[in-house]
């Protein structure tokens, strides 16, 4: 018999073809189908449809739809489409995939009756009542601070709260293990599979782990994490599947797992050369964009003397995030004045926990592939207007307290809605039918006690902590050393290729504004892990003001002027307005600031034109209209977030400023030059690039199949305990974007499902030295989960493109050279 600790390792194992998920608060894009990210891209589609279902490609409507709105290049498409061994034109085949997908499904659904009625009961049935009863246990467990009557015992651990509760559980017969559950999950996984052979285990595992495969990857990651709601409220993955395999036995289901598989689906391979198709018509644009510039910013650098880092300087400089939202707002600052914009990753390198002023708990403030290293809270410096802050707040807080009290004790409840109900429902008809006007009520309010950024520093140097700070639950560090903060301002200004310096410099963070939306945070920073990320602006800007810092920088070879002053702000993605926390700027800079202002004021007009004008609004005045639908409760498209997303450019700004991006591309400021033992470009390949290939396939899967890999419409969604949402009253966690993120109308697509284009400006040589250090970004470039192509700036700007197994292809001769996909081989039976 296999040891506790063994059969914990074959559980991870097996879970590890089901993507993590983490709470709907705190939403982290993430690759649905990362754990077959080893493999190639087909065969990870066809493997993953055998466990989880759902489809891997567009559909045929979709492929449609893009070849007649001239996204598809049609010559391209031909070619592909002959590599493929298909001599029938596009619109031929179209129907044949269209009539080979509805063929699929039909016999996908003739096999499900046919299981059902080969049996006097029904096993589907069977199982769809333990799912019902283990995800209404579940959802009670995991809640994370909505519930007023939380389950008892979950301090204890899910295992044992549940097999204290299973017997006061009408719906769980008491048969089988659940009449007497063993004091430990093993143990409980033991005797259910004590008459089956132990190497079926990993199956069954793999099978039942992938049942519910968004509470599974919730509890995945709860449990990897080890946050603040684990400690409070343990779950394990053994303990789950033991809860599951106990009501399985309860009900008499049969644990053993299923036989068939998904099948090579003699479609795909059509659906492939039309996705290949599409996304070489976009990334042929994209290269040949950035090489042509590289060209000319070349021949610009040829005609132009060297100066001393001072001489044109822009009035401003400001770094945003690379999230797609900046390119269009970054534009427009362009077009506004003397400026100019970079693009870095939104938690500007600084791995830290942050804890707000107002927060009851710290927040995780970087990627998820990133571990915290800091814990860094905002402490007051203007102790009068924090007064004035408190006051207010307090007589808020008190109000909201009392008005939730009163509405959820059964006591109370009937009453104070029906004393209340005629205001209740003056305010409900304001927020639906002028949410605008609420809106700007609300504003008004607010401006009356003031932000804590206005009073409060955020503590970074390690050593001033007080005791309000220690008092914090946080193992991390207070703060950092000021060596830490040099390396911070460094990798920051290497990343970039920064060398010189204007006279204001502003780190844009960015958050979106939204209201009653369970998705909110998929609308704010990723690279904050769902957060705004303004606190790691100001953090920066903090660093970069620092005398002692400074003078070490000049050390490091970073002359930065005098008159160069660091300050923070934050870019509102819903509305565009570009907020400035300038409690740092001296008055000797009034005038920059007040010129900065107003051209952001211009840039916000400008581009939320373009936004609404995306949003198919072409009368109401933009600006206002953003405004109301990130007032309006009922919107449900406050904006379009990265829906679109489909390139990735790592290089110059100049290599893109004069040109429009729609809003599809990350951009990641980036100088060859300043680079030569390619430390940056490492940093940028193993962190953004990683995080961006995440949020494009999250997109992808969630577009091609939002049944299984999305999570609905908005309208039928059911938020349970702040960690996710049902469709429905309940059943599994909905762990993808919703539809109406992805579709601009029920049959128009918003975002083009294309696996992501990354374009590199940079000598071939060096990025092959980084792939080469690098085994899981080979692998997830060999397994075609993206596509990369090298502009290289030593060999007369041309562009190499990434084939495979560190081999590259000048694109003049590959041009995007079409590459047979092997078959994806069915899925062998244990």
């Amino acid at each position: 018999m296999s040891t506790e600790s063994t059969i914990r390792d074959r559980i991870d194992d097996a879970a590890t073809t089901v993507g993590s998920s983490w709470p709907i608060h705190s939403f982290v894009t993430a690759n649905p189908l990362a754990g077959f990210e080893d493999r190639p891209f087909g065969e990870a589609v066809e493997q993953s449809r055998a466990l989880l279902g759902g489809r891997g490609y567009p559909s045929a409507e979709t492929f449609e739809a893009a070849l007649k709105r001239g996204r598809i290049d049609r010559e391209r498409l031909e070619t592909e489409l002959a590599e493929a061994g298909y001599e029938d034109d596009p619109e031929t085949l179209l129907d044949l995939l269209a009539d080979a997908t509805d063929a699929r499904a039909a016999n996908v659904n003739d096999a499900d009756a046919t299981a059902t009625d080969a049996g006097t009961d029904d096993p589907d049935a069977a199982t769809d009542h333990v799912d019902r009863v283990l995800t209404k246990w579940l959802s009670a467990f995991l809640d994370e601070g909505i519930a007023h009557w939380s389950m008892p015992n979950r301090e204890a651990g899910f295992y044992t709260a549940f097999r204290g509760m299973a017997p006061h559980d009408g719906e769980i017969p008491e048969e089988g293990v659940v009449a007497d559950l063993p004091d430990t999950p093993i143990e409980t996984i033991e005797t259910v599979l004590q008459s089956v052979p132990t190497h079926r285990w990993d199956a069954i595992f793999a099978e039942q782990l992938a049942a519910l495969p968004g509470w599974t990857g919730f509890i995945k990651q709860r449990a990897a994490d080890e946050g603040v709601w684990q400690s409070a409220a343990p779950i394990s993955l053994e303990g789950y599947l033991a809860a599951r395999l106990a009501l399985l036995d309860a009900v008499g289901a049969d644990v053993e797992p299923s036989s068939a598989d998904a099948g090579v689906n003699p479609a795909d391979e059509l659906a492939r050369a039309f996705l290949r198709a599409w996304e070489a018509t976009y990334r042929t644009a994209l290269v040949e964009t950035v090489a042509e510039e590289s060209r000319s910013m070349n021949d610009r650098e040829n005609g132009s003397a060297a100066g001393d880092g001072t001489a044109d300087r822009p009035d401003a400089q400001l770094v945003f995030c690379i999230d797609t939202r900046s390119e269009i707002i970054r534009r427009h600052v362009e077009a506004a004045g003397d400026y100019e914009t970079h693009g870095y990753a939104g938690f500007f390198g600084i791995p830290m926990e942050y804890r707000g002023y107002d927060a009851d708990v710290a927040v995780d403030s970087c990627p998820p592939i990133v571990e915290p290293q800091h814990h860094v809270v905002d402490l007051p410096a203007d102790h009068d207007t924090r007064a004035r802050h408190d006051r207010r707040s307090s007589v808020r807080a008190v109000a909201d307290e009392v008005v939730e009290t009163l509405e959820a004790n059964a006591a109370t409840a009937y009453g104070y809605v029906e004393t209340a109900g005629s205001g209740y429902g003056l305010s409900l008809a304001a927020r639906t039918l002028i949410p605008g006007r609420v809106r700007d009520l609300f504003d008004a309010a607010a401006g009356a006690v003031p932000d804590a950024h206005e009073f409060c520093e955020p503590l970074i140097h390690n050593g001033d902590a007080t005791t309000d700070v220690t008092t914090d639950a946080s193992d991390l560090p207070v703060g950092l050393t000021t060596a830490e903060q040099v390396e911070y301002a460094v990798d920051a200004f290497e990343l970039m290729g920064w060398e010189r310096f204007g006279r204001l410099v502003v780190f844009t963070g960015h958050a979106s504004e939204t209201t009653n939306n369970p998705y909110d945070a998929s609308l704010d920073c990723g690279a904050c892990a769902g957060n705004p990320g303004g606190p790691n602006a100001r953090v920066l800007a903090k660093i970069c003001n620092d005398d002692a810092v400074r003078t070490e920088l000049r050390d490091r070879g970073y002359e930065i002027p005098d008159d160069t002053v660091f300050l923070a702000g934050q870019h509102n993605t819903t509305t565009d307005e570009v907020e400035l926390y300038d409690g740092d700027v001296p008055e000797s800079h009034a005038d920059d600031l007040d010129r900065l202002r107003a051209d952001l004021a211009a840039a916000r007009e400008n581009a939320a034109a373009e936004r609404a004008e995306a949003m198919g609004v072409d009368d109401s005045p933009a600006i206002r209209e953003t405004e109301r639908r990130a007032a309006d409760w009922a919107e449900t498209r406050p904006e379009w977030g990265l829906a679109g997303n489909a390139g990735f450019v790592i290089g110059p700004r100049e290599l893109t400023s004069d040109v429009d991006l729609d809003g599809r591309a990350f951009l990641h400021s980036y100088d060859w030059s300043t680079d030569p033992d390619g430390e940056a470009l490492e940093a940028i390949f193993t962190g953004p690039l990683v995080v961006t290939q995440w949020i494009n396939a999250q997109y992808y899967f969630s577009t091609v199949d939002n049944a299984v890999h999305g999570s609905g419409s908005k309208i039928t969604q059911n938020p349970v305990g702040n960690v996710g949402v049902h469709q429905g009253n309940g059943g599994d966690l909905m762990t993808g974007l919703p539809l109406q993120s992805l579709l601009a109308a029920d049959d128009e697509p918003r975002h083009q499902p294309l696996r992501l284009s990354t374009v590199v400006h940079a000598p071939v040589e060096r990025v092959t030295d980084v792939l080469s250090d690098h085994e899981k970004l080979t692998e997830l470039l060999d397994n075609d989960w993206l596509s990369l192509t090298v502009v290289d700036p030593t060999r007369n700007h041309r562009a190499f493109h990434y084939e495979e197994k560190l081999k590259w292809l000048p694109r003049s001769t590959a041009a995007e050279a079409p590459r047979k996909e092997p078959a994806a081989p069915a899925v062998a039976d244990d």
